[in-house]
């Protein structure tokens, strides 16, 4: 079993149709291995995977590297290491990262440039429940401890986006249901290709020459859910 670093928390019709794609992600992932599986979720909504078969362990590998593994309740985070969490919510102090436990990255330890953690969130296009990697500092009862922040990885990919055409990125929405969104609004030719964050996370690749808000303007009608452009 894995539990993957991707939530899963629309419902109804919306819930088997993100699960339905996701068993389609894993398969393209470990089809060709030899393994059985069967896509879950657990209570707090992330994606679990119960792998079984001769290459279980290769499967589960694979899958821990392509999405990142939650592993606070399997022996506990390791200050020094990368993992990755879940962007839950933010304020004046900080973000705090959903990695099977609620992980506080201070304001100071973002990385990102000057401004709050909430303008952070403007610029960069940030939305809740985006997966980001961290540096694990140490237990809050470790004396010894440093701060969580955010991985050198991760700021580059933020950093990455700014110097890019431009993107919008959403929150609960698959990736095939933002392609088809942005089809039906006639933008189709605006867009470079849409990007999988995560399994309801996506980033909107503008052409150049597109105006992110405006595209945000167009297709938000269209689409029920957290929307930011990059800017």
């Amino acid at each position: 079993m894995v539990v993957l670093a991707t939530k899963c928390y629309v419902e109804g019709g919306a819930r088997d149709r993100a699960l339905d794609g996701m068993n389609s992600l894993v398969g393209n992932d470990v089809g060709e291995l030899a393994v059985d599986w069967t896509v879950g979720v657990r209570d707090d909504g992330f994606v679990q995977v119960d792998v079984t078969g001769e290459d279980a362990t290769v499967a589960r590998n694979v899958l821990a590297e392509t999405w990142g593994e939650v592993v606070a309740h399997d022996g506990g985070l390791i200050a020094g290491e990368t993992y990755v969490g879940t962007l839950e919510s933010w304020d004046a102090d900080g973000f705090v990262l959903d990695a099977g436990e609620d992980v506080r990255v201070p304001a100071d330890e973002l990385g990102l440039g000057v401004g709050s953690p909430e303008q952070v969130v403007e610029r960069f296009g940030l939305v809740q429940h985006l997966p980001m990697r961290f540096v694990y500092g140490g237990g809050p009862g470790d004396p010894d401890a440093d701060p969580n922040r955010l991985a050198d990885a991760e700021r580059d990919r933020l950093y990455d986006w700014q110097r890019g055409p431009g993107r919008l990125n959403v929150n609960s929405a698959t990736r095939g249901e933002v392609r088809a969104t942005v089809n039906r609004a006639g933008h189709a030719q605006d867009i470079v290709t849409v990007e999988r964050l995560g399994l309801l996370e996506q980033s909107v690749v503008c052409a150049e020459g597109t105006d992110p808000p405006g595209l945000l303007a167009a297709i938000g009608s269209y689409l029920p859910a957290e929307m930011r452009c990059v800017v």
